[in-house]
């Protein structure tokens, strides 16, 4: 199977802007999945936000996902949620599933433990991310510190171990991706290289198929 590409906003969005960027990355190539994450803004915002960008990307056959916020991804009508390690004690995947439904897509955040994966995988979740394999923008090194930092050796082990999807995410590049698919990531997640390409996120979209 062929990686796909897991596109992530960016951390500020401007709605009379974004979506035509949006619409620009599809213009690139594959995407799998859109993840809004938006973390310093009201509900409101989130909402709002949501109810423009989930029409482009359901149109293109993509999933819409939302960070954190199962009862917000509810009310959006999003294809799924996403949960952090921080999120899991108010929100075990077990009643987000209630919450969303037996279709909703419930990803999970394991960073570099089997251990969190495996309890992720027993519990139902649809999909888990391992990283920050590389520096990134959007998480800052004490954060990152306290996790650890995963090789391409997890993902080999992951896609030995079960067929849930993992994807892979952190500080992600056509050229750090390409081994990653390889070593068995389903999906590659990506926000600043798409976000601040100096062709535009088309290009950077068309970079990362090309890779895979």
């Amino acid at each position: 199977m062929t990686a796909r590409l897991y596109l992530i906003t960016p951390p500020a969005i401007d709605l009379k802007t974004f979506p035509a960027q949006l619409e620009a990355a599809f213009a690139g190539g594959d995407i799998g999945a859109v993840q809004l994450r938006l973390k310093e803004v009201s509900d409101v915002d989130i909402l709002a936000a949501a109810k423009v960008l989930r029409p482009i990307v359901q149109e293109r056959g993509a999933a819409f996902i939302l960070n954190d916020r199962p009862d917000l991804a509810a009310q959006a009508q999003a294809d799924g949620v996403h949960l952090g390690q921080d999120d899991l004690a108010q929100w075990p995947v077990s009643r987000v599933r209630k919450l969303l439904g037996a279709e909703a897509a419930i990803g999970v955040s394991c960073h570099d433990s089997r251990h969190m994966a495996m309890e992720a995988g027993e519990a139902g979740a649809d999909y888990v991310a391992f990283g920050a394999f590389y520096p990134t923008k959007s998480k800052n090194p004490e954060y990152l510190a306290r996790f650890g930092t995963p090789t391409a050796e997890i993902l080999e082990w992951w896609s030995a171990y079960t067929e849930i999807p993992c994807c892979a995410i952190g500080g992600m590049t056509p050229e750090r991706a390409a081994p990653l698919a390889k070593a068995g990531a389903d999906f590659i997640a990506v926000i600043t290289y798409v976000w601040e390409h100096p062709k535009g996120p088309g290009a950077a979209v068309a970079e990362f198929n090309q890779a895979f």
